[in-house]
């Protein structure tokens, strides 16, 4: 074990070089180690050699691949170990050099490297014959000095230096050792007569033959050879050539015959009758391929010609005569096989993971690609092609390829790729091999969420539920896994001071947007919020959308008097004189509506009056006038119930009681009104009046309003006359309105509507019939 040992330190030893091409690196290393060795002897540091510091170790996770050898070997922390005996012999045989080739895999990046072991020879086979004695028979006729005898040679499954190396003989008079060396190196004992033979002196010689080999221990074999003097048959056969050369091609059809040899013998009847066979020092290799007739001495095929597996056969050849005894001549032939392109290349494809991310830069390697052709010359020369219209092409160096991208990945395009690897040898005619590579595009998160439309309207009565599914917004992600999971949310916003999430929730699971709390159209018409959808991905990727809720209007106002000034617990009385004419207005009832369209429009009637064919009301200007003249048969005292409905479903409406007193003169009696005709002189033409007052209140009124429009441009506000907020600063800047003010007794009244178009509308006027100007702004 100490030499073994001893000899494993000072022959182990590491050849390595890199070779770069095309963004991926490919190494190869070499070690050898002895047969024989302990498991667990260390063959060298494969992630030192390849430059690797310890913290590299870990991460690049190295494996060790090969086809039937891995077995042998193992990686541990970076280090080629030996996991099992090897014995050279059982895995090379008689070859000089046994070299297995492994390869290791190695991630983040991904490489391949490729070993070579050298397995090195050991001392331990000993020489040996396969006959403890041979047999050598010679006839005293033929027996002169210098004549040389075949002796079988002695089998080392050992190589070089450690397999047979030197032949020794017993020292004995008639006989010396003669050692040809062939061409592969074998040695070849031959046994030289010294002096003549003398049957009638010696019949037999024993010799002892010694076979020892060149290793540190040499080891040695023996046999007994036993010299038998003949006194019969002196000429032995001899061919025409001492060496035969022949040349094959490979895949020659069985029982094809490649030779037929010829050896004479001068002898006539059963000395010169010759019949052919092997010499034992034939290779078991070449008579499993040839065969001989031994009568003819034809040699022919008998088994399938592998120019892949041999290239070099030799036959040594005898042939014997059948004379007393037995004379033989022996002849070499070298056969030459020549190669054919009968091996289909082959594909091997190596990648840790058939995943590539979309977002992989064009010349990622996404896997490596070895070809091979166990042919030679331009028979195993490759060039690799792949299927067209594929973002994937190959880079090549020494028949090792790596497969990269050539083009962008998306994913939502394409997520799989089938591509076709052609491998075509040289020869003629050329054989090709295809295999299919199925490489899947993982997603990454680079598509935000899409709203299914690019704006959501809703619409909802006011005085809704808390609660109301208001309506549902929908986007879709064309990314995959969590990168798809979309969740839904308010952006946070104030709307005229409240946050909006006082207002409406967001299902984040299915995009339902619900009502907080139920919705005033008088104090907020358009509700406006935006929806953010997001999805679950890394980075987080999302897109608004704007959600306009429209409050519509329900009829939950009832009609307000505002003239005459009313309450519930009062009779309004108004005095007219006898003395009107037809058309005298007793007085205007004026109301308003807080609804809007015809929740607001308001029509005046006689609920009851005692006299109906005395006075008549306008159903829209609320004027109530007489229709003929005053008798004096009339009741001095008249009661008119107005009712004022709106035109909603259902209608409201409100009354008030009017009494009429007929006066004689109404010079004498006091004002009765305090709220329209204050200041006004006694006139039978009230109406005059009144529209004259009007007038004047309003231009009044519209200077007014022109300098708080100024001031409210400037503070880029709109206030109505209680300071209200009509407009915020959120509103765009830039709109076409339409505002239409009320005037009643120095008092605005402004209300603004929001529509989809974004102009801006007013509700009814207060006072119908009185007039109304617009203000429009670019």
């Amino acid at each position: 074990m100490d030499t073994r040992s001893s000899l494993n330190a000072c022959k182990w030893q590491v050849i390595l070089f890199f070779l770069c091409s095309w963004g991926w690196v490919s190494g190869q290393l070499r070690y050898s180690i002895v047969e024989e060795s302990d498991p667990g002897t260390l063959i060298g540091n494969v992630a030192q050699d390849l430059g690797m510091n310890l913290a590299d170790i870990n991460i690049r996770q190295m494996v060790l691949r090969s086809e039937g050898s891995s077995r042998f070997f193992t990686v541990k922390s970076g280090a080629l170990i030996v996991n099992e005996r090897i014995d050279r012999e059982s895995l090379c045989g008689s070859s000089s050099i046994c070299l297995l080739y492994l390869e290791i895999i190695a991630e983040n990046p991904l490489e391949l490297f490729s070993l070579e072991i050298e397995i090195l020879d050991v001392n331990d086979n000993s020489p040996t014959f396969l006959n403890a004695n041979q047999v050598i028979k010679i006839s005293e006729l033929v027996a002169n000095p210098g004549k040389r005898l075949h002796l079988e040679k002695a089998e080392d499954q050992d190589v070089g230096i450690n397999g047979v190396t030197q032949y020794r003989l017993n020292p004995n008079p008639y006989f010396s050792l003669s050692v040809k060396n062939r061409k592969d190196g074998t040695l070849i004992p031959e046994l030289v007569l010294e002096k003549i033979l003398d049957r009638e002196e010696k019949r037999e010689h024993r010799l002892i033959l010694t076979a020892s080999d060149g290793g540190e221990n040499p080891q040695t074999g023996s046999c007994e050879v036993t010299v038998i003097v003949l006194d019969i048959n002196d000429n032995a056969p001899v061919f025409d050539q001492s060496t035969y050369r022949i040349s094959l091609l490979e895949n020659l059809p069985l029982s094809t015959v490649i030779i037929k040899l010829n050896a004479t013998d001068l002898d006539e009847g059963s000395n010169g009758e010759v019949q052919y066979s092997f010499v034992q020092n034939t290779l078991d290799t070449a008579t499993e391929i040839f065969d001989l007739n031994p009568q003819t001495g034809e040699i022919f095929v008998k088994g399938n010609i592998d120019f892949e597996k041999s290239q070099v056969y030799e036959l040594n050849v005898r042939a014997l005569d059948k004379g007393v005894p037995e004379l033989e001549g022996h002849c070499l032939i070298q056969i030459e096989v020549q190669d054919v392109n009968d091996n289909t290349p082959e594909i091997i494809f190596t990648s840790k993971t058939n995943k590539v991310p979309e977002n992989a830069p064009l010349g990622t390697v996404v896997g490596f690609i070895s070809v091979r052709d166990k042919d030679s010359g331009k028979n195993g020369e490759i060039q690799l092609d792949v299927s067209p219209n594929v973002p994937f092409k190959c880079q090549s160096f020494n028949n090792r390829y790596s497969l990269v991208t050539s083009g962008h990945l998306d994913r939502e395009k394409v997520s799989q790729y089938t591509i076709q690897l052609t491998a075509s040898d040289l020869g003629s005619p050329p054989l090709y091999y295809k295999t299919v590579i199925i490489l899947n595009i993982s997603d990454i998160n680079d598509n935000p969420p899409a709203f299914l439309q690019p704006v959501y309207n809703a619409f909802i009565n006011e005085n809704n539920e808390p609660g109301s599914l208001l309506c549902t917004v929908s986007a879709t992600d064309p990314d995959e896994g969590v990168n798809s999971d979309v969740s839904y949310s308010a952006v946070e916003s104030q709307i005229d001071g409240p946050a909006v999430s006082s207002f409406v929730y967001i299902n984040s699971q299915n995009g339902n947007i619900y009502s907080q709390r139920a919705f005033d159209y008088e104090q907020i018409q358009v509700l406006q919020i935006t929806v953010r959808a997001e999805d679950a991905g890394f980075p987080k990727l999302f897109s608004n959308v704007s959600v306009f809720i429209f409050i519509m209007d329900a009829n939950d106002n009832t009609p307000s008097i505002l003239y005459p000034h009313y309450s519930g617990d009062l009779i309004y009385q108004e005095n007219i004189p006898r003395s009107g004419s037809v058309g005298y207005l007793v007085t205007k009832v004026s109301a308003v509506d807080h609804d809007s369209g015809q929740n607001a429009w308001l029509v005046y009637s006689f609920l009851e009056s005692s006299s109906n064919s005395l006075f008549q009301i306008s159903a829209y200007s609320g004027e109530i006038r007489t229709l003929r003249d005053i008798h004096d048969t009339d009741n001095n005292e008249q009661q008119l119930v107005v009712l004022v409905s709106d035109h909603g479903e259902p209608q409201l409406s409100v009354t008030i009681t009017i009494h009429v007193n007929i006066i004689d003169n109404i010079i004498n009696e006091g004002p009765k009104s305090q709220d329209l005709l204050t200041n006004s002189k006694p006139t039978p033409d009230i109406t005059l009046y009144l529209i004259i007052s009007l007038v004047a209140i309003s231009l009044v009124s519209l200077v007014t309003f022109v300098i708080l429009l100024v001031k409210c441009l400037k503070q880029g506000n709109y206030y109505n006359s209680c300071g209200s907020c009509i407009l915020n600063k959120s509103q765009p800047k830039q709109y076409a309105g339409e505002y239409q003010p009320t005037l009643f007794l120095n008092t605005w009244n402004l209300k603004i509507h929001g529509s989809e178009n974004g102009t801006y509308r007013t509700s009814r006027a207060m006072l119908p019939g009185l007039f109304s100007y617009t203000i429009r702004k670019q």
